[in-house]
């Protein structure tokens, strides 16, 4: 059994504060294996908005594993753009952009970046996904303890869900779902939209899901703010989001998925000493 507490677009700066401070009394209150974030921990990248993101991040339980989203550049520095949009993300939840890992007997993350300082196209705030850091990624979650839940986090759903708000347009996204699909990935875990969600992959043997979490900002899109409580035994992973009421957090939304079985099984999984097709191709 394991269980981990997902949080994702909190934007610092226009942050939702009775839902923040009451995610994380139920983050104490409720011991899990991983306090995960993907992405989005501040509005405009202002040092006001990392310095309380920082703080909020440092109160929560550990272990914690924390990835930048598009908003977690600063905004209007354009040499940060440029040259080092993640140093101030690092510098405040003192986790690295890229590649970052964790590991333990019971789940395994690993985390790409989807965002960019900039990008060759007029809205930044959509996706990128680097093929050669993606193989990285499906290569070390491909070895991961056996028997342990494999989690890919990023901020873009890499794959458009239908129905939500607004779109990642992940570029390269549907390759980059492909291999980690491929490599036994459990869950793909994003934020970006502000909705949660919870979808089988249609790729491989469907046991690959998308989970989307929700928002802990005034930023609302249709939804209260939310987060996800990821629970799993060996036959079923089960996803929770977490909303407010206005007054407390409460389940709103539950889906339950079967997992994929015996991680060392070729029928069912990959061979964690060999990369799949489209793994190898990305190389």
């Amino acid at each position: 059994m394991g269980r981990v507490l997902q949080f994702s677009d909190i934007h610092f700066g226009v942050e939702h504060r009775r839902a923040c401070a009451a995610a994380l009394e139920w983050a104490h209150e409720s011991p899990s294996d991983l306090i995960l974030i993907t992405g989005d921990i501040t509005q405009k990248g202002y040092p006001d908005e990392f310095a309380a993101a920082g703080a909020w991040i440092k109160a929560m339980p550990t272990p914690r594993f924390v990835i930048v989203g598009n908003h977690d550049v600063p905004y209007w520095d354009v040499a940060a753009r440029l040259f080092h949009p993640w140093r101030a993300f690092e510098a405040a939840t003192g986790h690295p952009a890229h590649d970052g890992e964790f590991i333990s007997d019971t789940v395994m993350v690993r985390g790409v970046v989807t965002a960019r300082g900039w990008q060759a196209r007029p809205n930044w705030s959509k996706g990128v996904i680097d093929l050669d850091q993606t193989r990285r990624a499906a290569e070390a979650l491909r070895q991961a303890p056996v028997g342990a839940l494999r989690i890919l986090a990023c901020h873009h759903p890499l794959i458009e869900m239908i129905g939500t708000p607004m779109t990642g347009d992940v570029k390269r996204g549907d390759a980059a779902a492909q291999i980690f699909a491929e490599a036994g990935v459990d869950l793909i875990t994003t934020g970006h939209v502000h909705v949660p969600f919870a979808l089988p992959i249609d790729l491989s043997d469907r046991c690959s899901y998308a989970i989307g979490c929700g928002t802990l900002s005034h930023r609302e899109r249709g939804t209260p703010p939310s987060f996800n409580e990821i629970v799993w035994d060996k036959h079923q992973i089960t996803i929770n989001a977490i909303a407010w009421t206005g007054s407390q957090f409460e389940c709103s939304q539950s889906w339950k998925m079967p997992r994929r079985q015996d991680t060392r099984h070729p029928e069912t999984a990959p061979d964690p000493a060999a990369p799949g097709e489209k793994e190898a191709a990305a190389v």
